[in-house]
């Protein structure tokens, strides 16, 4: 794979006063039918809201279609709650001749206030595909 981008760190807990690092690919409002049985936001809405703004992102990089292959490094920080908004953050760190690996991170803003924290983040694969769902090459930039 041909490095274009900074690699990706290990998940970690940010500094107070840190910022969403990469562009806002997704933003949506935590509502009550994305809880789990305990009342917080169930994890795999926010691995889902994360997948939808890497396959924005990837999308606009392959300039067409592409599919998840992998998750790697995902790590829940801190809970979601139902009022929070959540916006996703990515980051290109790879790029092979067909796929695009992305840095996502989960941020949310914490009810009226502006406090944003990071709850998630991980590294999703995404490939580009042709009509059949073939892998193929990126284009170039």
């Amino acid at each position: 794979m041909e490095d274009r981008t900074r690699k990706p760190t290990a998940p970690s807990r940010p500094p107070a006063g840190a910022a969403p690092q990469g562009e806002l690919c997704l933003q949506t409002v935590a509502m009550p039918a994305d809880t789990n049985p305990r009342g917080d936001i169930f994890g795999g809405w926010i691995l889902s809201q994360m997948d939808i703004a890497g396959g924005i992102l990837a999308h606009q990089r392959a300039k067409g279609r592409t599919a998840t292959v992998a998750i790697e490094s995902m790590k829940f920080h801190l809970p979601v709650f139902v009022g929070d908004v959540v916006g996703c953050y990515g980051m290109i760190v790879r790029t092979g001749r067909t796929s695009i690996a992305i840095q996502i991170e989960a941020w949310a803003r914490r009810g009226h206030s502006a406090e944003m924290v990071r709850v998630t983040e991980g590294v999703f694969t995404y490939v580009a595909i042709d009509d059949q769902r073939r892998p193929r090459p990126l284009p170039e930039l």
